[in-house]
């Protein structure tokens, strides 16, 4: 099996190439990447834990998904798309910005990503499939916040990141509680 291609961008998220996914965190080149948040009728977002044998960041916690567009993809198509394969489930997703951030990790790997961030709604639980989640769970923007500030080592390193300017987003339309 072909290993998966991301698209390769520069800070104005214009396409310059592609390169296997692998290839390009090894070497922190800036790829195009996507975020998304579920939230519930609550003001609850749902996050996800990651499996334990990804690659890295194993058992984690997480925004609802993440992933990154393929050729041709919307970065809607590309949310529904990994929301449906992680998740199981589809929803309508609304794009509420974008920015790029970079976070090395342990094992050699660096996320060097210029990401669109994707807010969708739902009540319903997920259908998870076990090969990329291990678990999953409904919290409140603010108790994440709170919980990230004292345990930061129980969430990906990019979530903490990405996290922030969407906490940020909500305070500044008035969703978080």
């Amino acid at each position: 099996m072909k290993e998966e291609e991301v698209i390769l961008v520069n800070e104005r998220d214009e396409q310059i190439g592609t390169m296997p996914k692998m290839e390009a965190h090894r070497k922190a080149v800036l790829h195009r990447a996507f975020s998304v948040f579920i939230m519930n009728d609550r003001g609850e977002t749902m996050l996800q834990q990651r499996a334990a044998h990804k690659y890295h960041s194993p058992l984690l916690w997480t925004n609802t998904c993440c992933s990154h567009q393929r050729v041709g993809e919307t970065n809607i198509m590309a949310g529904k798309r990994r929301l449906q394969e992680e998740m199981g489930f589809s929803v309508d997703l609304k794009e509420l910005f974008s920015f790029v951030y970079k976070a090395p990790f342990d094992n050699g790997l660096t996320e060097h990503e210029l990401d669109h961030v994707m807010i969708g709604r739902s009540n319903d639980g997920p259908l998870i499939n076990k090969d990329e989640v291990a678990d999953w769970k409904w919290m409140k923007p603010v108790d994440v916040k709170n919980d990230i500030s004292n345990n930061p080592e129980v969430y990906t390193a990019w979530f903490k990141i990405i996290f922030e300017r969407f906490y940020d987003h909500l305070i500044e339309n008035n969703a978080a509680e």
